[in-house]
This record gives C-alpha cells, structure tokens and sequence, in this order.
C-alpha cells in the first residue's frame, strides 16, 4: 500500500470525479483509476460505487474516509520530524520557520508575507502547514518561531499567557453556506422552520471546531442535523460543492466558491461568526531573525 493512493482516495471522496480527482493529483486519468483499483484491492472491498457522472462511496468507503485523514496526517508529521531530526536547524538561524494551518496556509499567508515584503525585506523563510493541532506542537516544541491561525477570544488555548503572545494579523469569518438549487438559491435555508437541516460539521479536534463550539449555534437551531464532520475547512468545503449540507466556512477559503455563485449563503450575516487570523510566538527571545520580524509587525 502506498501514501498516494490514500491521498487519491481522498480527492476522488472529496470531487466525486475521477476525471476532476486526477486533475487535482496531476496524473493521468487510467493511472488514477488504476491506483484507486489497487487500494480497494488491498483493502478488499470496493470503496466507491461508479455511475455514469458520478462517483460515490460505498458503506465501506465511509468506513475508510473516517480515518483516512488522520493517518495521512500521522504519516506526513512522522517523515517530517524525522527530516528535521536529521537537518542541523542550528546552522540555519536566519531562516524563519512559520507554522499555519491548512486554513490559511494557501490563502491568507502568501499575500500577508507579500505586504510585509514590500516594506523590507524578510530573508529566507520555511513554511510548515498542517492542522491547528499538529502546529500548536511545533509551537511548544520550539520547533517554529511563529503560528499563523485563527484564534477567538471564548475557544479554548493550548498557549500559556506567561510563555506565549499573539497579536492580530488579519480578520475573517465563519459564514454559513450552501450550494444552489437550480434557480440559484439556497438549497437550505437556516430561516427554513420545517424539516432538518442537514450540517457538515467540524470535528472536535478542529481548530474551527473549537471556534464555532463557543456560538453554541446549533443550540440556536434545533433542525440542525450533523450529516458529516470533518477536521479540516477544505474537507467541508467540498462536501457543501457536493450538495450535501451547510457548512460553516471560512470567507477567506471560500472567496472563489462565494464570488462565483458556486456557494451561497444559508442565512443572513447575524449568522456568520467573526474570527481573527492571529500570530503567536513564545515569550522568551528568539533568534535575532525572528526578533526583527516580530519588531516589524508590532
């Protein structure tokens, strides 16, 4: 068994498609169905249900789907501590080491570090991203000089007051959305009062998760009805594309989905959570790099 089959497993779950799948992976679409062939062939039991136009998963697809990701994600931290272990990170102290998640990795960091950029510059830089969990571990464990994610101030902090700051780098949101029904609206509506509403939701290990747990939002609406969870934003998003639920998202992640009418809103703003992108680093001095980085921004 190989970890790129895995990964191909979750683009094909994720597009629903062998054709967008294999356009994600960068390879050619029989290479792909070969390598999906050859997973369930080591699991042993077909874990998709092919039909014309669309692709499904089976019982046993769901099944696998639930720990796919964090085996993945065992897998990627296990080769990079292990490559860091052997690196000699002591000769490099003017390369700074961020750490973001998945969240903002792609979105918010590259134009944030660009602006910062124009006004000095920065040197040579190491970007780590991964879930919130696995970067609140290279935090304490020293092993980046600073964390970009989301923060609010009622969820929960792995981060001590007396080792650790943050300061607010940029704003964003958790908007509620949905895809579109022929007409162009709302597949489901949170001002609906009839029936259940289906919710993909995050998982309790989720950075977000912790963020929309304090709103207590699906206390608010009981037609609420978790479907799906997932740990991460870009897993929800393409369940929402599939028609499968509302999600709460992040407005950064989902700018393209929103501008393009891909996803639209199930409620109005008074439903949309206000978060703030934050950057944390240890209290205690830093290489003299990461010192002025820090001097820059504050």
């Amino acid at each position: 068994m190989e970890l790129a089959w895995l990964e191909d497993f979750v683009a094909l779950a994720e597009s629903g498609s062998f054709s967008r799948a294999a356009e994600t992976r960068r390879i050619a679409q029989p290479a792909f169905g070969r390598r999906i062939r050859a997973l369930e062939e080591w699991v042993g039991t077909a874990l998709f249900t092919r039909s014309p136009g669309r692709v499904t998963l089976t019982a046993a697809g769901l099944e696998f789907e639930r720990g796919v990701a964090g085996l993945i994600e065992t897998i990627d931290r296990l080769r990079r501590d292990s490559r860091q272990a052997g690196e000699a990170r002591d000769d490099d102290t003017s390369t700074l080491h961020f750490a973001a998640t998945h969240a903002l990795a792609f979105t918010f960091f590259p134009g944030w570090i660009r602006q910062i950029e124009q006004r000095a510059p920065i040197g040579p830089m190491r970007l780590f991203s991964d879930t919130l969990a696995a970067c609140e571990e290279l935090l304490l464990q020293g092993q980046a000089h600073f964390l970009l994610c989301h923060r609010h101030a009622l969820a929960a902090s792995r981060f001590e007051p007396s080792r650790f700051t943050s300061i607010a780098v940029g704003m964003d949101s958790l908007v509620p959305l949905v895809a579109p029904d022929a007409d162009g609206s709302p597949r489901w509506s949170l001002d609906e009062t009839e029936g259940s509403l289906p919710l993909l939701a995050y998982t309790e290990e989720s950075g977000l998760g912790r963020i929309f747990a304090t709103h207590h939002i699906a206390d608010h609406i009981p037609a609420l009805d978790t479907v799906f969870s997932a740990q991460l934003a870009a897993t929800l998003l393409g369940k929402a594309r599939e028609s499968r639920g509302i999600a709460w998202l992040p407005a950064g992640v989902a700018a393209k989905d929103m501008a393009s009418g891909t996803l639209v809103r199930a409620g109005g703003a008074d439903w949309d959570v206000p978060i703030e992108i934050g950057l944390f680093r240890p209290v205690a001095p830093q290489s003299a790099a990461a010192e002025r980085f820090w001097a820059s921004l504050t």
